[in-house]
């Protein structure tokens, strides 16, 4: 019987457009493992700290945007911060089971209910409840569980779905309707359903 588990990179960061936009530009450019290195780690195109971060945020970057389409890409890479930070987003959605079952049960629950902004707990309860599916949650440390939250929160934030992460009332916002064409065009009604929540009340 198979056993299911969450396969997530939340621990990895949050949006990091700026960053997102230089890996799909790479990726457009369909550089080679040496360029790639070059790039990442010698030019530190990133902007990181020492070539051991560079090398870590890129890889977990670039796993999220493999999981789109290379038109995605040309958006993140051309397109305005707003019309970049929701295709960041969908990147993270896409590579995050976790984050799309947060959303799904948690955030667009609390835009239904009209709530006036997201608890902090929600996250915790929302994992205790995940232990049914995946027995390994329990055994994740409580400071990973902590980061993971703080992370989706600031995802949360940079998208607009709540003002700040130190202030974190629900907001509406609009999904700019190039992301919703090309959801539309990759058939990613999950991910769509999920990045309108609160424009679909």
């Amino acid at each position: 019987m198979y056993n299911f588990h969450y396969d997530s990179d939340l621990t990895a960061g949050s949006l990091q457009v700026r960053e997102c936009r230089v890996v799909a530009e790479l990726l457009l450019q369909g550089v080679d493992a040496e360029r790639w290195q070059l790039e990442i780690q010698v030019n530190n195109r990133l902007q990181k700290r020492s070539p051991a971060t560079a090398k870590r945020q890129s890889r977990a970057l670039r796993q999220r945007l493999e999981r789109l389409d290379r038109p995605f890409w040309r958006v993140l890479r051309d397109g305005d911060e707003q019309l970049a930070t929701q295709v960041a987003f969908v990147a993270a959605l896409a590579r995050n089971l976790l984050l799309v079952e947060f959303v799904e049960a948690v955030v667009s629950d609390a835009f239904a209910v009209k709530a006036e902004k997201l608890e902090p707990y929600l996250w915790g309860s929302f994992l205790e409840e995940r232990v049914e599916r995946d027995s390994k949650i329990g055994n994740w440390t409580e400071s990973s569980k902590k980061k993971m939250g703080q992370v989706v929160l600031r995802m949360l934030a940079e998208v607009g779905f709540v003002k700040s992460t130190r202030n974190p009332q629900l907001q509406h916002i609009l999904v700019r309707p190039e992301v919703n064409g090309l959801l539309d065009g990759s058939c990613c009604q999950r991910i769509k359903k999920c990045l309108n929540i609160s424009s679909a009340l």
